[in-house]
C-alpha cells in the first residue's frame, strides 16, 4: 500500500490555518487590554504632552528628520536664524498649515504652538 505524498502538506496547511486563527483571537484580546490601559493613562499623557519642552516636540514630531539635529537643514531649510528672516506669525503659519514644499501640517498641537513658535524664532 502506497502513502499519499500530499498528506504531510495538507496537515501543515491545516495546522497553519488553525495557528493563524488562534493568534488572531489572541491579538484581539490583547488589543482590548491595551485600549483599556490607554484610557486609564490618557489624562496623564495629555498633561505631559501639553507641558512638553519645544526641543522634545522638535525631536518627537519628526522635525529633526528634515531640519537636522543641529537645525542645519537637509530636506527642509535650516532653522538657524529663522527668527531674523521671517516673523513669528509666519513661523506659526508654517507650523499650523505646513508648506507646499513638503512640510506636513499639524505636527505641533495647538496648546503647544506658542511655545514652539517662540523657541523656533530664537534658534541661532
Amino acid at each position: 500500500m502506497k502513502k499519499n505524498p500530499a498528506i504531510p502538506y495538507i496537515l501543515i496547511l491545516v495546522f497553519g490555518i488553525v495557528l493563524v486563527f488562534i493568534l488572531s483571537f489572541k491579538g484581539l484580546g490583547d488589543m482590548k487590554e491595551i485600549a483599556k490601559d490607554n484610557k486609564g493613562a490618557g489624562g496623564a499623557k495629555t498633561e505631559e504632552t501639553a507641558s512638553a519642552k519645544p526641543e522634545d516636540i522638535y525631536k518627537n514630531a519628526g522635525c529633526i528628520g528634515c531640519h537636522g539635529d543641529q537645525y542645519q537643514g537637509g530636506m527642509g531649510p535650516s532653522l538657524k536664524g529663522i527668527g531674523d528672516k521671517i516673523s513669528k506669525d509666519e513661523i506659526k503659519g508654517f507650523l499650523t498649515n505646513g508648506s507646499p514644499k513638503g512640510m506636513p501640517a499639524g505636527l505641533v498641537k495647538p496648546e503647544q504652538m506658542d511655545a514652539m513658535v517662540e523657541w523656533v524664532s530664537k534658534i541661532k
